[in-house]
C-alpha cells in the first residue's frame, strides 16, 4: 500500500448538534476548520436531503409582448397587472406566475437532527450528512478516513458506517476511533477516567492503558447534558418572561455560573427608596426643596411653587420668621413668642438633611459595592441577549414590515415604471428585461441575508442564574463516575482513575461546571489519607489494635548485627540462609530461614492492606490538565480536546506505522471479510 500523504487524510466527529470535520494534518494540530450543523432538510423529492432549508417563492413575469408594446398610465404593480384576478391567477396569458427556489439559511423549520443522544436516529439523514461534508471538503481519491465514533454506537452501527464508507466513496483506508480514547490521546494519558458532558447525554468511561473497559460504562446518561441546564434555567425563569432561546443564550453567557456544593446563594437586601420617602414627607431635604413643616410630619406641599396644602396661618407664622434667601428675621421671630419651637424646627431639619446625605452616600456606596463584587456574589446581573425576529414581524417603528419587500406571497409587490410608449424596438426591450432580471436578482439576494433580524435587548437577572445545574445534574454524573471507576476488574488501577480525571464535551462549558464537578466528587467520595489508615481492618492481622496508653503500639524493632547498622534484615537473611558461618552469633540457619519467611509474610500483608486501602474509596482526585505544547488550543479550551486526539491518532495510524498496528482497515481487508472486520482493527 502507498503511503498516505498528511494532507490527504480526512478526520470527520458528528455531534447531537455540531459536526466537526477537517481535510489535512496540519504542521501544528489546530481545531476543526468546519463545523457545520447536525441536520439536514427533507427535499422536494422523497427520500432525498438539503443541507439548507430551500423555500418558494411565486413571482409575476411580464411576457414578451408586455415588454414590447409597454403599458400606458405611469407605474405597473407587479402581481396587481392586468390579467391577474384577485385569486392571483392568469387570465389573459399577458402574465405568468414563475416559482423561484431560494435558500433560507437562517430558518430552522422542518430541520431533522440525525443524532439523538448519541444515537443515530435517522440513518438516511446520517448518510446525507456525511455525504454533504464530504462533497464540502472535496478530498482527492486517495484519502483516508478517521470518523470518531460515540460511546452509544453499538457494532452493528459501526458495520454499518463502513460498508457506507467504503463502498460510497470508495476509500482505502477506514477507521474508527471512540470519542473517550481520542480524549486520552489529546491528554497524552494511557490511563483515564473521561467525562463527555455532550447535549443531551453525558458518557462516562474508563480506560485503562489505552484499552476502554465496557463492564459499568456508564453511556447515554439522559438529563445530564447542556439541555437539561437550559430546561433548568426555563423552569425558574419561564415565570418571568424567559423563553428557551433565552435560556440557552444565558447559559452561554459569562453570567450564568455553576456553584460548588454547598455554595450559598446571594441573598437581596430589601432597602428603603430615598425618592419614595420624599415624595411623601418622610424627609425635608433634597437639592431645591424649600425647608418647611413636612419635616414635623404636616400635610406636605405640591409640586408647584405657589401651590401648597395644611393650615396656611400656621405655615406664614413660621415662614414670616426667614426670607426667600433663608435669611433670618430675629426681631420678627423673638416678637413671635415661639424662639425656641422654631430653633428646635431648624435642629431637626438640620439633623434630617445630614441623615439623608449620609443615606445617599450609603446607598451609593452600597451600590458601587455591588457592581465590585464578583458574580457568584451578586443578586443581579445584567443579560444582553438578541432576539430573533422575521422582517415580517417588525412594525414600521424601526425597520419596514417587509411584506412588500420579501416578494411573498399577500405582500405588497414592488412598482417598477412601464416603458414609455417610444420604446418598441427588440434591443431596448431586451435591456428593460435584463434590468428588471438584475434587480429580483439583488433583491433575492437582500432576502436571504436580510430574512431574520435580531434586536438587541437587555434585562436583569437574579440568583436563578447561578443553578443551571442545581437539578441533580452534578450528583447523578458523580454517581455515574464512582459507579464506572468500581467496575474496573484491576483494583490497583482504581486509584490511578481517581487522578486522572478528564472532562470534555461542549455541555461542560458553562462556567464553573468542572469545578462544581470536582467538588461534588471531592465531598461525596474522598476521605483524606490520615483516616484512610485508623481502621483496624486497614492493620496486618498479627498487630493487635492501638489503645490510648500505646502500651500495644508497634515498635520498630532494632536487632544488633555485625554488618553494620542500616542493613536490611532480608537481604541479610537472603545472603547468610545458605551459609551458617555467615549467620551471627547465636541464630543458627534454621532460626534465619524462619526469620525470613515471617519477614516476607509481613511484607506481603503489609503491602496488600497498603493496596485495598485505595480499592474501594479514593484518598485523592485530580482532574488532568492538557499539555499546552499546541498554541491554537489554548484559546479554545478542552471541551473539544476529542478532536485533537484524533489528528494525534491519524498521524501515528495513516502516516508513522502505515498499518502495522492494525489501526485502520484496508480496502483490501474490507474485500476479504467484509464490514466484520471493522471490529479488528478499529481504536
Amino acid at each position: 500500500m502507498p503511503p498516505f500523504k498528511d494532507e490527504h487524510v480526512l478526520i470527520i466527529s458528528p455531534g447531537s448538534q455540531t459536526t466537526l470535520a477537517q481535510l489535512g494534518l496540519p504542521e501544528s494540530f489546530t481545531p476543526a476548520r468546519l463545523r457545520i450543523p447536525t441536520r439536514m432538510f427533507p427535499a422536494e423529492k422523497r427520500g432525498e436531503w438539503e443541507p439548507i432549508k430551500v423555500r418558494e417563492r411565486r413571482t409575476t413575469k411580464a411576457t414578451s409582448r408586455d415588454a414590447l408594446h409597454g403599458h400606458s398610465g405611469g407605474d405597473v404593480v407587479m402581481g396587481e397587472a392586468n390579467g391577474i384576478n384577485g385569486d392571483g391567477q392568469n387570465v389573459d396569458g399577458d402574465q405568468e406566475d414563475e416559482i423561484l427556489y431560494e435558500e433560507d439559511p437562517t430558518n430552522e423549520e422542518g430541520a431533522v437532527y440525525p443524532l439523538r443522544d448519541g444515537r443515530v436516529a435517522d440513518w438516511s439523514c446520517f448518510f446525507a450528512l456525511l455525504t454533504h461534508i464530504y462533497n464540502t471538503l472535496s478530498p482527492p481519491f486517495h484519502t483516508p478516513i478517521l470518523v470518531i465514533s460515540q460511546p452509544t454506537w453499538t457494532s452493528q452501527d459501526h458495520e454499518t458506517l463502513t460498508q457506507f464508507f467504503f463502498e460510497k466513496f470508495k476509500t482505502p483506508a477506514f477507521c474508527l476511533m471512540d470519542s473517550a480514547l481520542a480524549a486520552c490521546y489529546a491528554f497524552a494519558t494511557s490511563t483515564a477516567t473521561v467525562v463527555d458532558v455532550g447535549f443531551g447525554k453525558c458518557d462516562v468511561s474508563t480506560i485503562t492503558d489505552f484499552a476502554i473497559n465496557d463492564p459499568g460504562r456508564a453511556v447515554g446518561l439522559l438529563n445530564c447534558g447542556g439541555e437539561a441546564m437550559t430546561q433548568r434555567l426555563l423552569e425558574l425563569l419561564g415565570g418571568k418572561g424567559f423563553t428557551r432561546d433565552m435560556c440557552e443564550q444565558l447559559k452561554k453567557n459569562p453570567i450564568c455560573e455553576v456553584l460548588p456544593q454547598g455554595a450559598e446563594l446571594p441573598v437581596e437586601v430589601e432597602a428603603g427608596n430615598p425618592a419614595a420617602a420624599a415624595s411623601t414627607g418622610v424627609i425635608g431635604s433634597g437639592d431645591g426643596q424649600r425647608g418647611s413643616i413636612t419635616a414635623q410630619g404636616a400635610v406636605p406641599r405640591g409640586p408647584g411653587p405657589n401651590t401648597q396644602a395644611g393650615d396656611a396661618d400656621e405655615e406664614r407664622e413660621f415662614k414670616d420668621g426667614e426670607d426667600d434667601e433663608g435669611v433670618l428675621d430675629v426681631a420678627t421671630i423673638v416678637a413671635s413668642g415661639k424662639t425656641s419651637e422654631f430653633l428646635a424646627r431648624k435642629e431637626r431639619e438640620k439633623a434630617e438633611r445630614a441623615a439623608a446625605r449620609k443615606k445617599d452616600a450609603a446607598d451609593a456606596a452600597a451600590a458601587s459595592k455591588e457592581r465590585a463584587l464578583p458574580n457568584s456574589k451578586r443578586t443581579k446581573a445584567v443579560f444582553h441577549f438578541h432576539e430573533r425576529r422575521p422582517l415580517e414581524d417588525l412594525n414600521s417603528n424601526g425597520k419596514r414590515a417587509t411584506d412588500g419587500e420579501s416578494g411573498q406571497d399577500g405582500a405588497e409587490t414592488k412598482r417598477q415604471k412601464t416603458p414609455e410608449p417610444g420604446v418598441q424596438n427588440e434591443a431596448q426591450a431586451a435591456e428593460i428585461a435584463a434590468a428588471v432580471r438584475k434587480e429580483e436578482r439583488k433583491e433575492e439576494r437582500r432576502r436571504n441575508k436580510e430574512g431574520t433580524a435580531f434586536i438587541r435587548k437587555t434585562v436583569e437577572v437574579g440568583p436563578e442564574r447561578l443553578q443551571a445545574a442545581s437539578g441533580g445534574i452534578l450528583d447523578r454524573i458523580a454517581d455515574a463516575v464512582h459507579r464506572s471507576v468500581l467496575a474496573v476488574p484491576e483494583v490497583n488501577k482504581r486509584s490511578d482513575l481517581w487522578d486522572s480525571l478528564i472532562i470534555v464535551g461542549n455541555g461542560s462549558k458553562v462556567k464553573g461546571f468542572k469545578e462544581a464537578l470536582l467538588a461534588t466528587l471531592t465531598a461525596r467520595y474522598l476521605i483524606s489519607p490520615s483516616s484512610a489508615t485508623i481502621f483496624s481492618s486497614e492493620l496486618p492481622s498479627n498487630f493487635t489494635t492501638p489503645v490510648a496508653t500505646g502500651a500495644n503500639t508497634p515498635q520498630p524493632q532494632h536487632h544488633a548485627s555485625h554488618h553494620g547498622p542500616g542493613v536490611n534484615p532480608l537481604l541479610l537473611a537472603a545472603t547468610t540462609a545458605s551459609n551458617a558461618n555467615l549467620a551471627p552469633p547465636g541464630q543458627s540457619q534454621p532460626q534465619l530461614h524462619q526469620q525470613l519467611q515471617q519477614q516476607q509474610y509481613y511484607q506481603q500483608q503489609q503491602q496488600h492492606h497498603q493496596h485495598s486501602s485505595h480499592a474501594q474509596t479514593p484518598t485523592s482526585i485530580k482532574v488532568l490538565k492538557m499539555p499546552d505544547y499546541f498554541p491554537e488550543w489554548k484559546d479554545i479550551g478542552t471541551e473539544e480536546a476529542g478532536f485533537l486526539g484524533a489528528q494525534v491518532a491519524a498521524k501515528v495510524v495513516f502516516v508513522v506505522d502505515q498499518g502495522l498496528s492494525k489501526g485502520f482497515m484496508s480496502r483490501t481487508e474490507y474485500n476479504e471479510m467484509g464490514p466484520q472486520g471493522i471490529h479488528e482493527s478499529c481504536l
